[in-house]
């Protein structure tokens, strides 16, 4: 496989604060327990991914969707012989940005940014959490990750160049990540297609024939699970089928990865960085199978009404309670209050950005004194 592209432990750039190794375990896999045990790893638990509670107690949260993903990662990390602890630290780092109420308030916060001329994202707020928010050591500011975490933190979704992101230029501006951070998106990918079709058909949004309809590799699926399986129910050969899908998404993850890689002809991680594009890929036609369901999510799922009221109603007030604590700063709680230094929109951004949906709703009804609508788990 692609042994000889694992990015080596022991070439690591280390830690901004440098400490001694670990008797037993190596930098990645500690990197990996610090962010299991950060708060903004346990505050995903009460984040949406895409539909809010009160309808299941099945739908996936953001720390549900996060283990889902690393699950994935690793075994295609484990499969391409690449390094399995750095996969895996990426993977469950990859979403401890997101703020409250899913894609809805990552682009209201942005919104309320772009007033002052910056913006929210939440792979920088990532960064910003695991390298200044996170209080849990005496020696040192935040969680003091290795670099190869930090910078696919940032990097693991998107590439910037030199001056780009004059905030991320200690990160290789130019250059591609290891080739494990480069798996992460694609990863996330899979997870989120395949999950957001089993939550809508848990929430009764579409059923299986309606997915095999727009999606013709998940209709050759279901025709054989239908044939294989004729006795058994819509729920379970609807089971049955995801859970094929999700194997040839994967296997089309790594055989599409190796073909890439063969046909750059990298031979080590370094050169892995200096490539024109990146490594991981589809294979075409896994490709067109993942552009497919994303348009069939869209078009079936994320765009019904339901959904985009609650992504309307979440972003409205995400959107007040920003504008109340610009206009009255004191209503902010004190450590968030009396940070020096920092500008006031940077301050607030921060403070919600951290929020869980659920202590969202109690900050805003406290501060508001107006009851919120959205569904409460």
């Amino acid at each position: 496989m692609l042994a000889h592209l694992r990015f080596p432990v022991n070439r690591s750039r280390g830690r901004r604060y440098p400490e001694p190794p670990h008797p037993y375990r190596n930098p990645f896999q500690r990197d990996r327990d610090r962010i299991v045990h950060s708060r903004a790893f346990r505050r995903l638990e009460a984040k949406t991914q895409v539909f809010t509670p009160g309808i299941s107690d099945h739908f996936r949260n953001r720390l549900t969707h996060t283990i889902e993903v690393a699950q994935i990662a690793r075994t295609v990390a484990n499969v391409l012989e690449l390094d399995e602890d750095l996969t895996e630290a990426l993977a469950l780092a990859h979403d401890i940005g997101h703020p409250p109420f899913g894609h809805a308030g990552e682009f209201e916060l942005n919104r309320q940014m772009e007033r002052f001329g910056e913006k929210f994202d939440h792979n920088l707020h990532a960064l910003r959490i695991v390298e200044s928010f996170e209080q849990r050591y005496a020696r040192f500011p935040g969680l003091n990750l290795t670099f190869e975490v930090r910078e696919g933190i940032v990097k693991h979704s998107r590439d910037f160049g030199p001056g780009e992101a004059p905030e991320l230029d200690a990160y290789l501006p130019g250059l591609k990540p290891p080739l494990e951070a480069q798996l992460i998106d694609l990863a996330d990918e899979i997870a989120y297609n395949t999950a957001d079709i089993d939550d809508a058909f848990e929430a009764e949004m579409l059923a299986a024939e309606e997915v095999a309809a727009g999606v013709p590799q998940y209709r050759a699926i279901l025709d054989a699970v239908s044939t294989q399986f004729p006795g058994a129910t819509r729920r379970e050969q609807f089971q049955e089928s995801l859970r094929q899908l999700i194997d040839l998404l994967v296997s089309g993850l790594i055989e599409g990865t190796v073909q890439q890689a063969r046909k750059e002809g990298a031979g080590t991680p370094d050169e892995v960085r200096e490539l024109p594009r990146r490594l991981a890929s589809f294979t075409p036609e896994t490709s067109e199978t993942s552009r497919e369901l994303k348009r069939f999510l869209h078009r079936q799922v994320y765009e019904a009404p339901a959904l985009v009221e609650g992504r309307r109603e979440s972003a409205a007030m995400i959107g007040q309670l920003f504008q109340l604590f610009l206009e009255k700063p004191a209503l902010l709680p004190q450590p968030y209050r009396g940070q020096a230094g920092g500008p006031l929109h940077r301050v607030i951004c921060d403070y919600i950005g951290g929020m869980t949906d659920t202590f969202f709703r109690r900050v805003y009804e406290h501060v508001t004194g107006r009851a919120t609508t959205l569904p409460r788990p």
